[in-house]
């Protein structure tokens, strides 16, 4: 992977938009029951930390790009996205937007503003999905869900204008934690993230509180 798709990379920091501005479209009470539920199982984790295999098809590539490295998700602070093939990087997400890290933890690296606000909106929504309120998720997306809390997969389809112009639809399907996460964007460029040996964490270790308060 040459450069960030920081578009998925944003969503990949577990699927979140601004609280909602827009009325909510209703959906099917079996989906809605089942949503809930997930999101209640999800939410009993305070932290989150995984490790990721990421498959890119780009429209302009001839083969698909993969990255492998870890993550730390942490509902009070947002996302360490760490990647470690075919080159290694560091990347913060948190409400403000989103930061390279260098080796020093310094920031090197912020995005435009359009970036910034986007990026600002997905950490909102998922976090206040993982908090167990779902209104920001139907505000902006069709969702459909089906399965057991045990083992589920959910369809988003974005039914807002600006977002359908950046995403055509997210599918994530998961268990106890969230396994594999496919981001379909508006070009046709397909991003798949699997992610393996998730666990529960419940505080942040000293290294990780400082990449958060890297400035």
């Amino acid at each position: 992977m040459g450069t960030l798709n920081w578009r998925s990379l944003v969503a990949a920091g577990f699927i979140a938009l601004a609280p909602p501005v827009f009325a909510a479209q209703p959906a099917p009470a079996s989906d809605t029951g089942l949503v809930s539920q997930i999101a209640g199982h999800l939410a009993q984790a305070k932290g989150v930390r995984a490790q990721f295999t990421q498959t890119q098809t780009l429209s302009a590539m001839k083969q698909p790009l993969v990255s492998t490295g870890s993550l730390v998700f942490f509902r009070e602070r947002g996302v360490i996205w760490q990647i470690d093939t075919p080159y290694k990087a560091t990347y913060v997400i948190t409400d403000t937007g989103v930061s390279e890290v260098n080796a020093n933890g310094q920031r090197t690296n912020s995005k435009s503003s359009d970036g910034v606000r986007g990026v600002a909106q997905v950490s909102r929504m998922m976090r206040a999905m993982l908090g167990g309120d779902l209104s920001a998720l139907y505000a902006q997306f069709d969702v459909h869900a089906d399965g057991t809390p045990a083992q589920w997969r959910m369809q988003l389809t974005p039914n807002q204008p600006q977002l359908a112009q950046s995403i055509k639809g997210l599918e994530m399907s998961g268990g106890d934690y969230l396994q594999a996460l496919r981001i379909t964007l508006a070009n046709g460029d397909v991003t798949r993230i699997d992610f393996a040996n998730s666990a529960a964490v419940s505080e942040l270790p000293p290294a990780d509180r400082t990449l958060f308060g890297a400035r």
